[in-house]
């Protein structure tokens, strides 16, 4: 394996081991919060409140916002130095004020009719309006320090840091946390703590990443350049990966639309599976493509298209070896696993099953949702935004269109199988585009998928065969893992000998 190979796998264990205790963190946030808050009017106020901000961070921060930064800012590091770079770091933070800023004194000041917008029906209840507004007024600031966290990760990322921006979101799930348990405490309004607990969140998630930003040389103090040739080129790369994070917020937005059409129940029990799904794509997924984009990026600019597409396929390589085990073992436990998770209270036996059948079918795509991560990496490391974008937008037509017709036979469970085809057929689009960069070395499938499919073909039969005895489902599921790096040690497959070497060098090396 080549060094770019284990650079990237040791900045993936380190993103995915903040990132699991990010969503471990959250999952606790989400038990406290319904805890005080409930499933009332008063939480519908929070979650419409604090999704405002959340659709622009999604739209304009972390996803959009880093990919563009990252390599721009790598290259002017290579050819200019630090001093350059930095002074494109402080340039777009002041972009970011000014038109953020700007947004954010209109939704004060038109607070309600956005709140009208996201959620009309709750026109008819002032009292329920009003709130909403105030909560609205108290949240929206969240994008200002949440886009400052991002752009933080960004300079971060590109130093080859990786551990404090991925601890950050703790930040927002431990505020959360102690506002919640303090307004109950205390008699406090429960919506009001969180919304005041969200702001909180994003200053302490920026600040929290600032030690390891001086740590590096970096300062905010210092000299700009608003119309420099490395703003301009950050902001033509993000008009496009804005519209893409736009086209996927559409295609949830019109998944849920279909599903409007089935029976009642089914939005939820794709809500729930799309969450179990999440943890994970998040974990493992997003964290290699998270690795991959700076050192993908710093090889483009150094012209390294061999080291590149070794990188790229390394990075791609790793993330099937770790995702399809894992959406072998969610579909043979899903039932078990919803059992586990939610069957409480209002949901019933039914709604396990049925959940369930849709997790089986996001699972089959889970591999794919991972590995399109580190291949639009591989774009924005060479700068090409448009094509990953028009891919999606191709892929959006082609989820839209199966799902119309697979769920006039299989209702929600036919939405989720569009979701994970039209997902594989972004892969192969995201790959052949690749392909035909003059520039670039082939990707190179590792030469021990066939054998990755066969044991994550055991695991899965295995985990069906014991998932109608709970118990003893879940005590297997440590069996599977040691079984399943066993035997691809046995069998030399390169992705596992990666990975543990990898941990061996963190055990080995000393504490900073």
């Amino acid at each position: 394996m080549s060094d770019h190979a284990r650079q990237i796998t040791r900045n993936a264990s380190v993103v995915a081991g903040a990132t699991l205790l990010s969503r471990v963190l959250g999952f606790a946030r989400d038990l406290i919060v319904a805890f005080a808050l409930g499933a009332g009017p008063l939480a519908d106020a929070f979650f419409v409140a604090f999704r405002l901000p959340n659709l622009l961070r999604r739209l304009f921060a972390e996803g959009s916002l880093t990919m563009a930064f990252v390599p721009v800012f790598t290259r002017m590091r290579q050819t200019e130095g630090d001093r350059a770079a930095f002074v494109l770091a402080r340039s777009i933070q002041v972009w970011l004020l000014i038109i953020l800023g700007a947004i954010v004194l209109a939704a004060m000041v038109f607070a309600e009719p956005i709140t009208l917008l996201v959620a009309p029906g709750f026109s008819r209840s002032p009292e329920l309006l009003a709130t909403t507004t105030t909560l609205v007024r108290i949240c929206f600031p969240y994008i200002l320090f949440i886009s400052a966290v991002a752009l933080c990760m960004g300079v971060l990322n590109a130093m080859d840091h990786f551990l404090a921006p991925a601890l950050a979101p703790c930040m927002l799930n431990i505020v959360l946390i102690v506002a919640a348990l303090t307004a109950v405490g205390m008699g406090l309004s429960v919506p009001h703590a969180l919304s005041w607990g969200v702001l909180v969140a994003g200053v302490a998630q920026w600040t929290v990443q600032q030690p390891f930003l001086r740590q590096k040389g970096f300062s905010w103090w210092g000299q700009v350049g608003l119309l420099d040739t490395g703003v301009k080129r950050i902001g033509r790369l993000m008009g496009p990966s804005v519209l893409g994070s736009a086209v996927y917020q559409i295609n949830i937005l019109l998944g849920t639309v279909l599903a409007s059409f089935l029976p009642l129940g089914s939005i939820s029990y794709l809500y729930y599976a799309d969450r179990l799904v999440q943890f994970p794509l998040g974990i493992f997924g997003v964290a290699i493509g998270t690795a991959a984009l700076p050192s993908l990026s710093g090889l483009a600019g150094r012209k390294d298209w061999k080291g590149f597409g070794s990188g790229l396929s390394s990075a791609l390589n790793l993330t099937l070896f770790i995702s399809l085990p894992a959406a072998a073992g969610l579909g043979g436990l899903a039932e078990p696993i919803v059992e586990l998770l939610f069957e409480r209270g209002a949901f019933t036996g039914p709604d396990v099953v049925q959940t369930a059948l849709a997790l089986q079918a996001y699972a089959l795509g889970l591999p794919a949702f991972s590995c399109v991560r580190s291949l639009v990496a591989a774009f924005y490391a060479l700068e090409d935004t448009r094509t990953p974008v028009w891919i999606a937008m191709v892929c959006l037509c082609l989820n839209i269109s199966l799902g119309l017709i697979l769920m006039q036979f299989y209702d929600h469970v036919g939405l989720a199988a569009a979701t994970s085809l039209s997902s594989w057929a972004n892969v192969v689009l995201l790959v052949r585009y690749l392909g035909r960069k003059q520039e670039l070395d082939r990707l190179r499938p590792s030469s021990a998928l066939g054998k990755m499919l066969v044991l994550s073909g055991c695991v899965l039969a295995g985990t069906m065969l014991t998932a109608g005895h709970a118990v003893m489902a879940f005590a297997l599921i440590p069996v599977w893992v040691a079984g399943f790096i066993g035997v691809a040690i046995w069998w030399s497959v390169p992705e596992v000998s990666l990975l543990l070497g990898v941990l061996r060098r963190k055990k080995q090396e000393p504490p900073a």
